[in-house]
């Protein structure tokens, strides 16, 4: 009887996206949207409906959705594919390779014995070390991408020695805090520095047609109190959301460092890896000044380890799901920016704040950052909500009379804390989400209770703050 209203609710939740999608299909077509727009929001919706039910798994709801506009002539061909050239997707796969040879060389295991010696009398410890890490080397890469590759191979290397593994249940949650971990810290610090995302000098350059000037410096001021009080404050609240099981780990900094003597020097792959992660690391954070590409400097290094033979193509046959993951990747991340394009997301933003006129700013700031936090489920780039969004918003809560310095540094920060929501806000989540050691239910719930945590240290710390500061 239990199997049976098991798969007659499975069965339901996979008619659900489905009647969704007809509904918004057919229902009339607001004033203001062209006919491509709105149906593409009805496909678009019923797929990340689809994920949230878990009617069925990421993959399969994206390639549904593609199919769909294509097939019912709602996207052009060319502009839903491709996703599968834009340049952060396939960095994002590359980064997946390059992890498996950090952690196949044994640099990886090396790096995560250096950081449970330091930081490993506990796994909240090791939960601090990786914001604490993401956080100083956040200013030199405009690329939080680009910092999911640098942070996962070690968060691997760190879960696996310690015995946590994504297909047993009983080990593998301490793996998922310290991958969540990762996820978090890259959100929260790309708003503690002006070059820690691409988008970040896009809100700048918007800002300032409200005559807002920002620089590095006064950027630094504005995120200090309220950004580093997530960073204090998100590792212990994860660790409470999400217990890790395992949390006293007394030994394990002497046992590290018995390790560490017992692998002696760097091996040769060792180096190779060093060098070529080294070199990946440099041109990212050159990548700026020399107008170099992000994706062609991983694909650089990419190609240095298989011509070395650190990785070789058995290695990469192995790598199943990064395939998985960049099909799925590459389709959202093509559907939302048709959506943008398509006129969509400005029509909902200029729709949803025109109904705040004559409200008392202080209730349309919160309105507006609330509404702004929550449209980020249909985003799966930071730079693409700002296009989209910050001008739109920033615009209503001037004229209710929100303070034009206070709502700019709301709503950029608010993009960057907002890209764990949902495991797609942000390409830099893909990483981690790979790894296997979260379920997509577990990823959601996270997510937002990680968001509305940020949205309330902001709200509640760094408002006040930056209505002092900014000006």
């Amino acid at each position: 009887m239990s199997t049976a209203l098991s798969g007659y609710r499975r069965q339901l939740m996979r008619v659900i996206p489905l009647v969704l999608a007809i509904g918004i299909w057919f229902w009339p077509i607001p004033a203001g949207l062209t006919r491509e727009a709105w149906h593409l929001f009805a496909i678009f919706a019923a797929a990340i409906v689809a994920v949230i039910l878990n009617s069925f798994p990421l993959l399969t709801a994206s390639v549904l959705a593609v199919s769909a506009a294509v097939l019912t002539r709602t996207v052009d061909p060319t502009k839903a594919f491709a996703g599968f050239a834009n340049a952060s997707v396939l960095l994002v796969v590359v980064a997946f390779l390059v992890a498996n040879a950090v952690v196949k060389s044994g640099l990886g295991r090396r790096i995560s014995l250096l950081v449970v010696s330091w930081f490993g009398r506990s796994t909240l410890g090791l939960g601090y070390s990786v914001f604490l890490t993401d956080a100083m080397i956040a200013p030199a890469f405009p690329s939080n991408t680009a910092r999911g590759g640098v942070l996962y191979p070690i968060i691997l290397s760190l879960a696996q020695n310690s015995g946590s593994l994504p297909d047993q249940q009983k080990n593998r949650r301490m793996g998922g805090y310290l991958m969540f971990c990762g996820m978090a810290s890259l959100s929260v610090s790309s708003a503690l520095w002006l070059t820690a995302t691409s988008g970040n000098p896009i809100a700048v350059s918007l800002a300032e047609r409200y005559g807002v000037k920002i620089n590095f410096g006064s950027w630094i001021v504005a995120a200090s109190i309220p950004v580093l009080s997530m960073i204090a404050l998100l590792p212990f609240v994860l660790y409470r959301m999400f217990p890790p099981g395992v949390t006293k780990t007394l030994d394990a900094p002497k046992a590290a460092r018995d390790a560490l003597r017992t692998l002696g020097p760097f091996k040769r792959d060792e180096w190779i890896v060093a060098v070529a992660f080294a070199f990946m690391v440099t041109g990212w954070v050159m990548a700026g000044t020399l107008n170099l590409s992000l994706a062609a400097v991983a694909f650089a290094g990419l190609g240095a380890l298989l011509a070395t033979n650190v990785l070789t193509l058995d290695d990469i046959n192995l790598q199943g799901g990064t395939l998985v993951t960049f099909i799925w990747l590459a389709v959202l991340f093509a559907l939302s920016g048709q959506l943008n394009e398509l006129g969509f997301m400005s029509y909902v933003g200029v729709r949803l704040t025109s109904l705040l006129g004559g409200i008392a700013w202080p209730i349309a700031y919160v309105v507006l950052l609330a509404l702004y936090v929550l449209m980020r489920y249909t985003f799966v780039s930071l730079s693409a909500q700002i296009l989209a969004l910050f001008d739109v918003f920033l615009s209503v809560g001037v004229k209710t009379g929100v303070p034009a310095p206070l709502m700019a540094f709301a709503l950029v920060f608010a993009s960057s804390y907002s890209s764990t929501i949902t495991p797609q806000a942000g390409s830099q989540n893909v990483i981690f989400v790979g790894s296997g050691y979260l379920t997509q239910v577990e990823l959601y719930r996270l997510g937002l209770l990680t968001t509305v945590f940020c949205l309330l240290v902001f709200l509640v710390i760094g408002t006040p703050w930056l209505l002092l500061v900014a000006r």
